[in-house]
């Protein structure tokens, strides 16, 4: 019970609650792993995160299959009696991602402009004996205006990049379209010295584009989604504070 006429107490806000209020839930989490690596998420479905969304494709029109009245093979299978490869979902599909993208671009440029205007009214009618008179005895008329200008702009730009990424990462098959293309999703973790490495691969593949190993490239992926990134100690140094990153965007100068 509290004493009559006495004033309620304030609960106090601890630093420690005031930094983690202030750096949000990435300051939380990683206060939280501290003397530990990071924590790998659990092995789940993808169709169950909140963020999935089903894929949603122009669909051409649907054609009856001609069968052959006395074949047993079927088109597009690489087995006599069972085509092996990944086609329904829960099947799994290898992703095979190697690209190589090289940049090099140089740009230069130079401007230079100058201008100068004079302009005046030595004789009009008389009248221009009467404009010292209105503008003040430093007027004269044959030399009204003398403007100059000069403007100079450099520019120099280059961007040079050379990235490669190759991996294989297998994935699930989430989604079959309706004209049989296959949408496929697919995440990998790796945890290394403390650092945790995220693979992610989505997008959507025709059947006939998997290979007899049960593997398809990711130039034959349409909508591809190809994520390479991780948390850890040593992304943690090399992310800028989330002050100087709000300081980068706000500051004019």
């Amino acid at each position: 019970m509290r004493a009559r006429g006495s004033k309620p107490a304030r609960c106090a806000v601890g630093p420690l609650a005031a930094l983690l209020a202030l750096g949000g839930c990435g300051a939380a989490q990683q206060i939280s792993e501290i003397g530990k690596p990071p924590a790998m998420t659990a092995t789940a479905d993808p169709t169950a995160d909140p963020k999935y969304r089903p894929v949603t494709m122009p669909m051409p029109r649907a054609e009856p299959i001609q069968a052959e009245p006395a074949s047993l093979w079927r088109n597009g299978s690489r087995a006599f009696f069972k085509d092996q490869r990944a086609a329904q979902v829960g099947d799994i599909v290898t992703v095979l991602v190697n690209t190589t993208d090289t940049a090099d671009v140089e740009n230069a440029s130079t401007e230079t402009k100058n201008g100068s205007e004079s302009m005046g009214v030595p004789n009009m009618f008389g009248l221009e004996a009467s404009l010292p008179k209105i503008l003040g005895k430093a007027v004269n008329a044959a030399s009204l205006v003398n403007a100059n200008s000069a403007s100079t702009a450099g520019g120099t730009g280059v961007i040079k990049r050379n990235e490669t990424v190759t991996l294989r990462l297998a994935g699930v098959i989430t989604q079959v379209l309706p004209n049989g293309n296959l949408v496929v999703a697919a995440r990998q973790e790796m945890e290394v010295n403390s650092e945790l490495r995220e693979l992610r691969v989505s997008g959507v593949i025709r059947p006939q584009d998997i290979a007899s190993d049960n593997t398809v490239s990711h130039d034959r992926m349409a909508e591809a989604r190809i994520s390479y990134g991780g948390r850890g100690q040593l992304t943690s140094v090399q992310t800028p504070r989330y002050g100087q990153q709000v300081l980068d965007i706000l500051l004019p100068f």
